[in-house]
């Protein structure tokens, strides 16, 4: 797939990429930013791919890891070998981003040397072992990393519930016990959380905006008032970026 991403030159000519690599293994600093400035849309989308969600350039330490693999497979390519470079530093991306993900997620710190990187994959294997190892270890970082953000989120609710005078484990206590009745409720913060004047009254004044809440809803004022620091815990996970504790909500309409 290296073609997709070779550049032109002014005379609509393709560059030499393995010419380039080899100038580069002798010294030549602008050959060196020409192929990393030239596949720089390869990296990323390399990196992308790994990562399993797209990463912006200065953002993303995972494109630092990319731009250094490849980097390093300017330096490691042997261009006497019939083989790809992109091939080549497609590998390296890969596995040094194995790496890392390891590191991150403190499951396993052994890395993998470069002296044991093989281009013959179909003939022992590896690129079958390399494809169900690759997936374990992005699935492992992103379980660790999802598990840290939903974390990050509860403490940050708990103290948004705070303000109310709520406290995270009242909500089971307070939660509709039947679902008809929870769904109303949510269906409630819902109409609060689209409703910017609503939604005024209820950080401004910390309650329930029930005179116009009263009307927008098939619910009685008794049965809102009832209800009230459910409708307020939902209504803050609506109104603000909890995305992990927003699909709790979206499963149970």
């Amino acid at each position: 797939m290296g073609f997709l991403f070779q550049k032109k030159t002014s005379e609509g000519e393709a560059e030499d990429c393995g010419a380039l690599v080899l100038e580069v293994q002798q010294g030549n600093s602008m050959a060196r930013e020409r192929l990393i400035r030239s596949y720089t849309p390869f990296i990323l989308k390399t990196v992308s791919k790994v990562s399993g969600r797209y990463v912006r350039m200065g953002e993303d330490d995972e494109v630092s890891v990319g731009l250094m693999a490849f980097n390093e497979a300017m330096d490691c390519f042997d261009t006497t070998k019939n083989i790809s470079f992109i091939s080549f530093a497609e590998t390296v991306i890969k596995r040094r981003l194995i790496d890392y993900f390891r590191k991150e997620s403190a499951v396993n710190k052994r890395t993998i040397p470069m002296s044991s990187f093989q281009q013959e994959d179909d003939e022992n294997n590896e690129g079958t072992y390399y494809y169900l190892e690759s997936r374990q270890s992005v699935e492992e970082y992103q379980a660790q990393s999802t598990a840290a953000d939903r974390k990050e989120e509860i403490v940050i609710f708990t103290k948004k519930l705070a303000e109310f005078g709520i406290s995270f484990q009242e909500l089971i206590q307070v939660s509709p016990k039947h679902e008809d009745a929870r769904i109303r409720a949510m269906e409630a913060a819902a109409i609060i959380a689209r409703d910017p004047d609503m939604t005024a009254h209820l950080l401004n004044k910390r309650e329930l905006p029930l005179k116009q809440l009263e009307k927008a809803v098939d619910t009685s004022r008794k049965t809102l008032e009832r209800q009230r620091k459910y409708i307020i815990a939902i209504t803050l996970i609506l109104i603000h970026d909890f995305e992990h504790l927003r699909e709790y909500i979206a499963k149970a309409f």
